[in-house]
């Protein structure tokens, strides 16, 4: 008897004592919330991106389904926040409380309090002690802004890129500053009443028909070994005044032997995308009879540059920095637009090597830009092009300025690269012969060419000597290197003449480097070039 009681006193308290247990945990499951629970005092929070309440209590929310709550007020210059258990199916200063499910306390204005006024709910423990000001806020701000934008920049791009091509174009047809030749009804006065079986070939579209263009000769402003240069007056119009209606143009003008020069010249001009600010603006090529011989001539019509060429600009004016600049900066950006195989606006086009880069072939513009021309040599670099087309263009250009691999006789003619690396030696001297004459090295000498040790019109073999078996360049003094810009513009220079074409800047490289000099530039003091003869100077050598 005794066992069987004290077994059914030991189940009876076993049962009550799990029974008290469960309730136990059943009080305690019900505690819901933890959270921070002050009454209002102040705070130095501004009300902007994260803070803490500063709240040293914690409190158990009464109820199963209370959430915490923070609220920030600003009323002048006094500050506080107050947190508080809530129940949300409640209002709360007459508000309904929002986001309660988030983890984060993220704050929201209400309007209409009396006081600036946020607040916040969430429902984890303390989860209201750190508060967020404005965080959903700014990304749907960022979120409408970037829907709103984006279509509108993408429209801007397409116009700005659509006016630039316009623009581009429009500045190629025409060069500023001049009256555009008409797009045609010319006639000429001096041809023979039985015509002749001359044609005009007009780049460009600029003019398709077969009449002659009205032309005067003027003077005589250069000869070279394949053609003469004259200043002429091309009539506009039927204005017979001696001032008015004519415009003053450049003729190039090759004897029937050398029909092939102005033929490869006139087929590299009447390429619409040569046209470029640093290229010599192109008119139109014809073919003329000499009335009093018979003989049959042909000429390339083109802009007149009055400063004349690049060599007797030179040799007549000391320069400083801001001329030194435009003049090198406008010769790369020539050189590299040939050998580019895209447009300004990324059309593709046809590069071209120049063959033939040297002071003389490179004309001063008034704004003291450089512009290339005599294109009798260059070659199109059309990669239809076969090794032996390319092997039978010969070894050409100015001895003086011919690259290594040409003076050998072996450029690569698999890569068509090495043609523009061989323009780019050539662009390296003629920079040198620029800075050479600039008033930033210091003491300026009187003008020499490149390699000017070596007589006036060095062969081929002389310049083997120098170039390719002692290594020789043209000297850089130290004194050259005081000034930043000369400094940085020789470093081109000398990474351009490199013997290893390959090691060799591109001409787009350089143009990049003198562009990124424009500081340097507009730090100069800007002063007139020094001159000794006036403004305008004859081309003597057109080869």
């Amino acid at each position: 008897m005794e066992l069987l009681r004290f077994l059914a006193f030991w189940c009876g308290t076993m049962f009550f004592g799990s029974v008290l247990l469960e309730e136990a945990e059943a009080s305690v499951m019900k505690i819901k919330r933890l959270c921070k629970f002050c009454d209002v005092q102040a705070t130095s929070c501004t009300g902007k991106g994260s803070c803490k309440v500063e709240c040293t209590i914690t409190a158990i929310c009464p109820n199963d389904e209370d959430v915490c709550v923070s609220i920030w007020r600003k009323k002048d210059d006094n500050v506080t926040f107050d947190t508080v258990c809530h129940h949300p199916a409640q209002k709360l200063y007459g508000l309904v409380l929002e986001d309660y499910n988030n983890s984060k306390c993220e704050m929201k204005e209400r309007k209409g309090m009396g006081t600036q006024f946020f607040i916040c709910s969430c429902s984890e423990d303390e989860c209201n002690e750190n508060v967020l000001f404005n965080q959903n806020m700014e990304s749907q701000v960022v979120a409408v802004i970037l829907v709103s934008l984006v279509p509108l920049l993408v429209m801007a791009i397409f116009i700005i890129t659509f006016f630039y091509c316009y623009r581009v174009y429009w500045q190629r047809q025409a060069r500023p500053g001049r009256k555009k030749v008409p797009p045609l009804d010319f006639s000429e006065d001096d041809e023979d009443d039985e015509g002749s079986e001359s044609s005009s070939t007009h780049a460009n579209n600029l003019n398709h028909n077969t009449e002659l263009l009205p032309i005067e000769l003027d003077v005589q402003v250069g000869k070279g070994r394949f053609a003469e240069v004259y200043k002429a007056k091309l009539k506009q119009g039927s204005s017979v005044s001696e001032e008015q209606g004519f415009e003053t143009v450049a003729i190039k003008i090759f004897p029937c032997e050398e029909y092939t020069s102005w033929k490869n010249e006139k087929d590299i001009f009447s390429d619409a995308d040569l046209r470029h600010e640093n290229v010599l603006h192109f008119l139109t090529a014809e073919e003329r009879k000499v009335q009093a011989s018979g003989r049959r001539q042909y000429w390339l019509i083109t802009a007149y540059q009055p400063r004349g060429n690049l060599q007797e600009y030179l040799t007549h004016h000391v320069i400083n920095w801001h001329d030194l600049w435009l003049l090198g900066s406008s010769l790369a950006r020539g050189v590299a637009h040939l050998h580019s195989d895209r447009t300004p606006c990324g059309r593709y086009k046809v590069p071209i090597a120049h063959r033939d880069i040297k002071s003389s072939n490179i004309l001063v513009k008034s704004d003291l830009t450089c512009c290339l021309c005599d294109f009798g040599l260059a070659l199109r670099l059309d990669n239809s092009l076969s090794v032996d087309e390319l092997a039978n263009s010969g070894q050409v250009g100015t001895a003086r300025y011919m690259a290594p691999e040409v003076l050998e006789s072996r450029i690569n003619l698999e890569n068509i690269e090495s043609f523009k690396q061989a323009d780019v030696y050539s662009m390296a001297l003629v920079l040198w012969e620029i800075i050479s004459r600039c008033s930033a090295i210091g003491e300026v000498k009187e003008y020499e060419p490149p390699f000017g040790n070596l007589r006036e019109h060095p062969c081929v073999e002389s310049m083997k000597d120098s170039v390719l078996r002692d290594r020789g360049r043209p000297e850089i003094p130290n004194s050259w290197l005081n000034h930043t810009g000369v400094q940085v513009v020789c470093a081109s220079i000398e990474e351009c003449w490199d013997h290893d074409p390959e090691a060799r800047l591109t001409a787009q490289c350089v143009a990049e480097r003198f562009a990124d000099m424009e500081y340097l530039d507009k730090m100069s003091d800007c002063s007139d070039s020094e001159e000794k003869i006036p403004e305008e100077i004859f081309v003597v050598d057109e080869k």
